[in-house]
């Protein structure tokens, strides 16, 4: 049952929206000691446009694996959803232990403004903590 599951706070696990040369990278950072493995992610955004309820399509990832002070990419993401939440569930194990957080980008939080180098990445981006 889930209530026999512990569930331990998250620490050293961040989502992060970045821009390159390219494109909208959204990335997975591992600045923890420790392995953390069998890594499932599902992202979506939801919100409200000019009063009409709006739903980006629900994707599904699998990382088997993001070694220490290491990361992942997730996905490319568009700026046209934006002005959403972007909502990234991220769940994973450091040995036996499941651990779950979701990481949520708030409507128009997303923006030039708001950039930040981000360390490991070497890439301009909004950390999510």
């Amino acid at each position: 049952m889930k209530k026999d599951i512990d569930f331990s706070p998250v620490k050293n696990v961040h989502v992060a929206v970045c821009k390159d040369t390219e494109a909208w990278r959204v990335y997975l950072l591992n600045r923890g000691n420790s392995t953390i493995e069998n890594v499932m992610i599902t992202s979506r955004g939801y919100g409200e446009f000019q009063s009409q309820e709006q739903r980006t399509s629900v994707l599904r990832h699998a990382i088997p694996y993001v070694e220490p002070k290491e990361f992942a990419l997730i996905e490319s993401i568009d700026d046209s959803v934006f002005h959403l939440s972007n909502e990234y569930w991220v769940s994973y194990y450091i040995g036996s232990q499941v651990f779950d957080k979701k990481f949520i980008f708030l409507p128009d939080s997303i923006i030039e403004e708001n950039l930040t180098t981000i360390a490991g990445l070497e890439l301009k981006g909004i950390l999510h903590d």
